[in-house]
């Protein structure tokens, strides 16, 4: 019988509770619910480590009991850095230099190094992500980048699998720590072993990636005056029929030259801005509303529903009656019309 692969799950004061927590039981249920069969050892051995022994409290307040201290483990097989709660100014390096030192170690002695989500921040900083592939919440995409400009970042994508010998595993946004579970189950202990897990926690794969859940904020921190002014405007009026040729006889700017600041300041090409707008306040009305889609089409400002379709599913990934029934709030989770009790009155 192999032995078991040892996990080590880092735990910080940044952390989010919910992840670190969720990785533990999932990856520790072969043990806990008997998984493995009479017998049969666990593929993991997972413990909670961190600088010191002990109750450590973690961003939400609640605290957990770090079951290791990271200077008493030579060697381990998978380092998990669940996902964290940045300020908003972005990551602080240099907040954690023995851990860091202790992950770069481990690495350099055939650990697997894997995020959850925010997680990336700390390993990266090691330095073994940079020239590789790897994802991040999406909402703290552009910290990341600002942060550690040599790594390869794509917010969009569920789970990145990198480095020479695929040691380097990151998962994007939130529960998609759940994808990044169900990999190393498949990995280490077999598909039939992830697919038992993911039905006894009904976890599912995010199939489509992450662009339907992004939402589209476009850049306002880049300083030309004229453009915030031209984008300020344009968030009020996009579904006009040509918001485009408004917003450069509004800027007073000759049109080769507005467009070529907009795309410099914005990264998007002013037509480009305006579609992003116009699908977004069209998943809007999917999620809110019964209107049909060739409603929804015109009120953003497409006659033509058939090119709206396809630059909806282009954007998002999705088709609009597909974004609709996955966005939308399922009747059976809908409060049902029909008497209901009162809370008994104070007399």
């Amino acid at each position: 019988m192999p032995a078991p692969q040892h996990v080590s799950l880092v735990a910080l004061p940044e952390e989010a509770v919910s992840t670190l927590l969720g990785i533990f039981d999932v990856l520790n249920s072969f043990s806990l619910m008997n998984l493995s069969g009479d017998g049969a050892p666990p593929p993991f051995a997972v413990e909670i480590v961190g600088e010191n022994v002990g109750p450590l409290e973690l961003a939400s307040g609640v605290p957990v009991n770090v079951q290791r201290a990271i200077d008493a483990i030579e060697t381990t097989d998978l380092v998990i850095v669940p996902s964290m709660v940045l300020p908003p100014h972005g990551w602080e390096k240099g907040r954690h230099p023995e851990l860091l030192a202790w992950v770069q170690r481990m690495y350099d002695r055939g650990a697997v190094l894997c995020s959850a989500c925010s997680g990336i921040f700390l390993l990266a900083e090691t330095g073994v992500f940079d020239g590789r592939d790897a994802t991040v919440h999406f909402h703290y995409a552009r910290h990341f980048t600002a942060a550690y400009p040599a790594v390869r970042i794509h917010p969009e994508r569920v789970l990145v699998v990198s480095g020479p010998r695929d040691e380097l595993v990151s998962s994007g946004a939130s529960t998609t720590w759940h994808d990044m579970t169900l990999h190393l189950i498949a990995r280490f202990a077999g598909a039939t072993a992830a697919q038992t897990v993911a039905r006894m926690f009904a976890l599912q794969w995010h199939q489509d990636g992450l662009t339907p859940y992004m939402v589209f904020e476009g850049r306002t921190d880049h300083g030309d005056g004229d453009i915030q002014a031209a984008q300020q405007w344009l968030h009020g009026h996009f579904t006009l029929a040509n918001p485009v040729d408004e917003m450069i006889k509004r800027s007073s700017l000759a049109g080769r030259t507005f467009k070529r600041r907009f795309a410099a300041a914005t990264g998007l090409t002013p037509i480009t801005y305006v579609q992003r707008l116009r699908v977004e306040e069209a998943k809007r009305r999917l999620e809110r509303t019964d209107d049909s889609v060739d409603e929804i089409s015109w009120r953003v400002g497409y006659e033509d529903a058939a090119f709206f379709r396809r630059l909806f599913k282009r954007t998002t990934g999705l088709a609009p009656g597909a974004y609709r029934k996955r966005f939308r709030i399922p009747d059976f989770a809908q409060l049902q019309p029909g008497p209901r009790l009162r809370p008994p009155q104070a007399e």
